[in-house]
């Protein structure tokens, strides 16, 4: 039985010239990145807005935390959903749902005149943000051929980078200079513009599989997982919660992925499909690919403190030369793809796994004399090697996929991307944490942060040994050249 081609693939009517049957791939990826960039920004973007926010709330600002947490426990809780609402809903329909959302609650957030409005609107906010992003994805995935796949996630890859790293001084900027209503307010220009998009370029994709029932026990289970490992992971970035509560939190997040697990072995459409990684590269990309995504969420974190408490610069200027492992990460679009056609997956990122580490632990030779030069070139290249590294591991995770499962893995890959953003800070706020137990002080100075860098940047290239593993052909059917 032959079968209808799906999605922006299909054969354009006689009537349409070929070139414009290829305008809505070249825009795909940037609507996606544009949905991307939203929601990394908005969970970074928040952080220096918290003083200004309080004062005008009338809140402790100590509480103002909870502004933070709500909308990462949001998205961690809604993840795994976002697969089955797809394909159950439509791709298409469940995209533009979850940009109205996020772009409507923007709104409410800046009309929030009480910390409990505020903490509504976030939750809400987050609900949208934990579906747009991974069913985006699923839209390219499904969309775009697998050998045209390098240079979509060549473009995605920088959001993820971008966004932590602009963030805070975009934040200081419209504080300083507007209000803190802002940094919600700027969602919605680029949220209508997303809309408009993908009702213009963006084509249903048919449904080619049965609707399966929801496995409400398993959302359960993996929402639980989810929540309290996030929870505990950025608690210990905090440092509000004790380390008894961020443990708790951390065990009970164990012990619900653990029942899960043998509850997806006896359901037999499970919201999580763990049969997955059975397949190798997806298993590689999505297990030992989260060790390199450690200094997404890490590298702002540790800068922050270095460059602010350590060296005693102004947050303006310590965010201005941290945004220079973005400006990295955009020269990493033009070469990546080249450089994963010409030495193949296996190689860069054996390779460049260990570039990447040793690139962050170079930041922990950062003094209050080294001239800002050099500390923005060393970030330039370190922005360079992660957005590399990150672009062959996203891009790989889909190499042997099938397109009747590309719905599972997406949701799956961003519950997994989501906790190894959470679980980088968690780690390098307990190694300052141990650093300063060792030294007996409760304050903390420069070699703290020292420490926390190295740790980041060693864990950063342990995956090479996993990589190494892979087989020479691996990523083959997305390279747009073969060798020989």
């Amino acid at each position: 039985m032959s079968t209808a081609p799906t999605g922006l693939n299909r054969p354009p009517p006689a009537s349409t010239p070929p070139e414009n049957t290829a305008k809505p791939e070249r825009m795909l990826p940037f609507i996606v990145g544009c949905a991307l960039l939203m929601q990394m920004l908005d969970s970074t973007v928040v952080t220096t807005a918290l003083p200004t926010m309080a004062a005008d709330l009338g809140a402790d600002p100590v509480r103002l935390n909870i502004v933070i947490t709500s909308y990462l426990l949001a998205v961690a809780v809604f993840v795994p959903i976002s697969g089955w609402a797809a394909d159950r809903y439509g791709a298409r329909r469940v995209f533009i749902t979850a940009i109205a959302l996020f772009t409507l609650s923007s709104l409410t957030c800046a009309l929030s005149t009480t910390l409990t409005q505020l903490v509504l609107s976030r939750i809400i906010q987050g609900i949208g943000g934990a579906m747009m992003v991974p069913v985006g994805r699923i839209i390219l995935l499904r969309t775009i051929p697998k050998h045209d796949l390098l240079k979509a996630m060549a473009f995605l890859s920088m959001p993820a980078l971008i966004g932590p790293m602009a963030g805070p001084p975009l934040g200081g900027f419209l504080v300083t200079y507007a209000s803190w209503h802002w940094i919600f307010l700027i969602n919605l220009p680029i949220g209508i513009l997303g809309i408009w998009m993908i009702l213009r370029f963006v084509r249903e994709l048919p449904a080619d599989q049965q609707v399966r029932p929801l496995d409400w026990l398993g959302f359960v289970l993996s929402a639980l997982c989810m929540a309290t490992l996030v929870a505990g992971f950025e608690s210990l970035g905090q440092g509000g919660p004790s380390i008894a509560v961020s443990a708790a939190l951390i065990a009970t997040g164990l012990i619900s992925g653990a029942l899960y697990y043998w509850h997806s072995q006896h359901h037999p459409d499970p919201i999580l499909d763990l049969s997955l990684l059975k397949i190798h590269t997806f298993r590689v990309s999505t297990v030992a690919g989260n060790l390199c995504r450690f200094g997404v969420g890490a590298v702002p974190y540790l800068l922050a403190l270095m460059l602010q408490i350590g060296f005693g610069l102004s947050a303006l200027s310590a965010g201005l030369i941290t945004f220079a492992g973005a400006v990295g990460a955009l020269a990493m679009k033009i070469a990546a793809p080249r450089i994963l056609d010409r030495w193949g997956y296996r190689r860069v990122l054996t390779v460049n796994a260990v570039f990447t580490g040793a690139s962050l632990a170079c930041c922990a030779f950062f003094t209050a004399s080294t001239p800002a030069v050099v500390m923005i070139g060393v970030l330039l290249l370190g922005g360079f090697f992660r957005s590399l590294q990150f672009t062959a591991i996203n891009t790989l995770a889909y190499a042997d996929i099938s397109q009747t499962s590309m719905s599972r893995a997406s949701s799956f890959a961003a519950m997994g991307q989501q906790l190894g953003v959470s679980l980088g800070v968690g780690v390098a706020a307990e190694a300052l944490h141990l650093s300063m137990l060792w030294r007996g002080s409760s304050q903390l100075i420069a070699a703290d942060v020292v420490v926390g860098f190295v740790v980041i940047g060693v864990l950063s290239a342990l995956p090479s040994f996993a990589f190494w593993r892979l087989p020479a052909e691996a990523g083959e059917s997305l390279r747009q050249t073969r060798p020989g």
